[in-house]
């Protein structure tokens, strides 16, 4: 299979959490705005988060009425809705639950500003969903029955959208489960001055061994330190 060369970027706490209050904290501002830019100096073809991080950053929990869809019947097979995309947001959401009202995400930040949405889910995602999907322009790409194939869905992001450097951008369940395919090429990593309290949950969750060498270090404004790692 094909893939996309993926770096793992996040902000991090001293103590390597990614959720948290620390995000909102007054300590982590300029942090936040080193990653922001960093994000854009990547020139990524795409990013991609996991449900709980999209629904937080961009569909503000939203959820649509699939009344009009209910008789719907949509086969399994994957849906491209716009060709030849600049760029793209990628949202892997298992069952389908994300509220997206537009086919592009709408965003300040010319980092994720316009991306084209597309939506990776397993084959029991409601087809109700799929053919709101279809309403609004998303596009969706299938990738296991009902349990989530990290290689399969990045096979199909590489050879159906051109994808080709990918941002692994959270949150801590996502990263996880990218972490123990053993997908991830690069860590990118901008260490706020900071230490997160107990709630906070780490970058990898239920994280399995992986060996790194550092690339480049950078001491940044506001005692933030940036930390790139590579395989």
């Amino acid at each position: 299979m094909n893939k996309p060369h993926i770096i793992c970027h996040m902000v991090t706490s001293i103590d390597g959490k990614v959720t948290g209050s620390f995000l909102r904290s007054e300590a982590c501002k300029d942090a936040a705005e080193s990653y922001y830019q960093i994000n854009r100096d990547y020139y990524a073809d795409a990013f991609a988060c996991g449900r709980i991080t999209m629904a937080e950053s961009f569909t503000g929990g939203f959820q649509p009425d699939l009344t009009p869809f209910s008789g719907a019947k949509i086969s399994r097979e994957d849906y491209i809705a716009e060709e030849r995309e600049s760029y793209y947001a990628v949202a892997f959401d298992r069952r389908g639950n994300l509220g997206w009202t537009a086919s592009h995400i709408s965003d300040e930040d010319p980092g994720y500003d316009n991306a084209h949405i597309i939506e990776v889910l397993c084959e029991d995602a409601g087809s109700a969903y799929l053919a709101y999907l279809r309403s609004i322009g998303v596009s969706y790409i299938f990738a296991g029955k009902d349990e989530m194939d990290i290689p399969l869905a990045l096979d199909k992001l590489y050879r159906l959208f051109g994808i080709r450097l990918l941002l692994l951008e959270g949150g801590s369940v996502i990263n996880g489960a990218f972490a123990r395919a053993d997908v991830i090429d690069e860590l990118s990593l901008v260490a706020a001055p900071v230490v997160a309290d107990a709630e906070s949950k780490p970058l990898f969750a239920e994280s399995v061994m992986k060996e790194y060498h550092l690339k480049e270090a950078k001491v940044l404004s506001g005692s933030a330190v940036w930390l790139h790692y590579v395989k």
